[in-house]
């Protein structure tokens, strides 16, 4: 093993940590469209015209940038050492 493939899984290893810090901080969306019909929850309120800005769509931005890191540094991992090793 490289000293590139050793800081690249200890990176791999710190990215899922945060990934799953990142899942289980966010709220979990039970309101379905019954739901909603039944107690009249609507996006014309303040906070569904801001949800873009809010505390859960920040984390969901950032999950979502998370898993694409993880995925693209993951594909680098495996396909480097292909080209390295003689």
């Amino acid at each position: 093993m490289s000293i590139l493939e050793i800081i690249g899984g200890a990176v791999l290893i710190a990215l899922c940590l945060v990934i799953v810090i990142l899942c289980l901080s966010q709220e979990q969306k039970s309101q379905d469209s019954m739901t909603a019909a039944l107690t009249g929850a609507s996006s014309d309120s303040f906070y569904g015209k801001n949800e873009g800005r809010s505390r859960e769509a920040i984390l969901a931005k950032f999950t979502r940038f998370c898993g694409i890191v993880l995925f693209i540094l993951t594909l680098a991992i495996n396909i480097i050492p292909i080209f390295t090793d003689k």
